[in-house]
C-alpha cells in the first residue's frame, strides 16, 4: 500500500526565495491553462471551435518554446517541472469538471491558495539529514527522509503559513496483526467527537480550554482587523465596494494582522487534526477484525446554521479517512453503513424500533424491553451488530 509522509524542511533564506517563485510559477501555469481553456471552451459554445478544450501538452509546447524565451524568462529561474505539473493538475481539474465528477475548477488566488509545488520525483534524492532537488540543491530537513527502493511518489512541497514542508509517498508493506474477533462500531456526533461500541467516549475537542483560549483570540483579532479595514475607506461605490484611502498592499498594519490570523487558524488546525490522529490510533490499534460506521449526510447536516460551525469543526470526513487508511495498514475490515439505517431509533437489546424518536432526546428507552442506555452508545452497538 501507498503511504504518505510530511516532513519539516529546514531552508536557508535563498532557499526560501526560490520555493517563493516556484509557488508563484506554479500558479501562474494553473491559471493560464485554466484561462485558455477557457477561451476554448467558449469559442466551442460559440460555434467557432470544434474542440471544447485544450490539451495540456500544446499548453506546455508554448509556454516553453514561446512564452519562456520571450515575456516569461523568469520561469526559467525555477525548475521546469514545476510548471509542467502544474498545468497538468489544471488540465486534471478540468477533464473531472468535463465528466462531471466535480465542478469547473477555480482560479488560484495568492492570498487564499494553498502554497505549494511539485518537486521532479526522478532528481529527489535522499540525502543524510535532507534531501537533493532539482535547482533547489541540498535542503535540510528536521527528520530524515524514509529509506526506500526507487523513486517516491509525487513529491510535493508546501507552506502553511509558518513553516515549509517536504510530502512525500512510498510503497510499504500492510502489517500482518492479530486481530481479535470483536466487531467496533462507532458513532460520530457534535456534543462528543465518537462514541465506542465498547463504552470508549472520546470527548469533543473544541471544548478544551485552549482551543477556546484560540477561537476568543481569533475573534478579537478579526475585529481588529474589521476596523483597521473600515478606517482605510474612504467611500464606497453604487454596488458597495470600498474605495481604499491607501491601496491595501501599502497597509503594512493590515498584512501583519492578516498573518496574525492566519497563524492561530493554523494552530486551531494542528490541535484539532493532532487529536483526530491520537483517536484514530487508539481505535485501531485495538485490532478488531471489523469497525464498523455510518454514513453521514454531511452536506446536509451543514445546511442548519445552528449546528453549521459545530460540525465543520469536528471534521468528520477527516475522521473517517483515517480510519480506513490506518484499517486497510493492520488488514481491518472496513464497514461503511447505509445512512438510512436506522442505527439511533433501533435498540441494540431485542431489535425494536422506535419511530418517534427525537434528537433531544439523548437517552434511549425502549418500549419493548425496558432497555435505559445513551443514544449515541446505543447506536454504536447496533454499527456494530451490523450484518451485511
Amino acid at each position: 500500500m501507498l503511504r504518505a509522509v510530511k516532513i519539516r524542511l529546514l531552508p536557508t533564506v535563498e532557499q526560501e526565495v526560490l520555493f517563493r517563485k516556484s509557488v508563484g510559477s506554479a500558479r501562474w501555469a494553473y491559471n493560464y491553462f485554466l484561462s485558455e481553456n477557457r477561451r476554448v471552451y467558449q469559442e466551442f459554445l460559440n460555434g467557432k471551435s470544434e474542440t471544447k478544450s485544450i490539451s495540456e501538452g500544446k499548453i506546455r509546447k508554448y509556454i516553453n518554446n514561446v512564452l519562456k524565451r520571450t515575456t516569461h524568462k523568469w520561469l526559467s529561474e525555477v525548475s521546469s517541472n514545476v510548471m509542467k505539473q502544474a498545468v497538468k493538475d489544471a488540465a486534471k481539474a478540468s477533464d473531472e469538471f468535463f465528466e462531471g465528477k466535480k465542478g469547473y475548477p477555480k482560479f488560484k488566488s495568492r492570498h487564499k491558495s494553498k502554497w505549494s509545488f511539485y518537486v521532479n520525483y526522478e532528481s529527489l534524492k535522499r540525502k543524510a539529514n535532507g534531501f537533493q532537488g532539482e535547482k533547489l540543491g541540498y535542503v535540510k530537513t528536521s527528520e530524515p527522509l524514509p529509506k526506500i527502493k526507487g523513486h517516491y511518489s509525487n513529491p510535493r512541497i508546501s507552506y502553511d503559513g509558518k513553516h515549509w514542508f517536504l510530502s512525500v509517498g512510498y510503497e510499504v508493506k500492510p502489517e500482518k496483526a492479530e486481530l481479535t474477533d470483536e466487531s467496533i462500531g462507532i458513532d460520530l456526533g457534535v456534543k462528543e467527537l465518537a462514541v465506542v461500541s465498547t463504552g470508549r467516549v472520546y470527548g469533543n475537542i473544541n471544548k478544551t480550554r485552549r482551543v477556546k483560549q484560540l477561537k476568543k483570540r481569533l475573534r478579537r483579532q478579526q475585529r481588529k482587523l474589521s476596523r483597521r479595514l473600515e478606517g482605510n475607506i474612504e467611500k464606497r461605490d453604487s454596488s458597495n465596494r470600498p474605495q481604499w484611502k491607501r491601496p491595501l498592499k501599502e497597509c503594512k498594519n493590515i498584512e501583519r494582522q492578516n498573518a496574525l490570523i492566519r497563524l492561530t487558524h493554523k494552530k486551531l488546525t494542528d490541535i484539532r487534526n493532532n487529536y483526530l490522529h491520537q483517536v484514530t490510533t487508539e481505535i485501531v490499534k485495538t485490532k478488531p477484525f471489523r469497525i464498523v460506521m455510518e454514513n453521514l449526510n454531511v452536506r446536509g447536516m451543514m445546511k442548519n446554521r445552528h449546528l453549521s460551525r459545530a460540525i465543520s469543526e469536528q471534521k468528520f470526513y477527516e475522521f473517517k479517512r483515517q480510519i480506513k487508511y490506518k484499517c486497510e495498514f493492520y488488514g481491518i475490515k472496513f464497514v461503511e453503513v447505509g445512512r438510512f439505517y436506522a442505527s439511533s431509533k433501533t435498540c441494540s437489546h431485542c431489535g425494536h424500533v422506535k419511530t418517534d424518536l427525537k434528537l433531544s432526546d439523548r437517552i434511549y428507552i425502549c418500549a419493548e424491553c425496558g432497555l435505559r442506555i445513551d443514544r449515541d452508545l446505543n447506536a454504536a452497538k447496533n454499527l456494530a451488530n451490523y450484518k451485511t
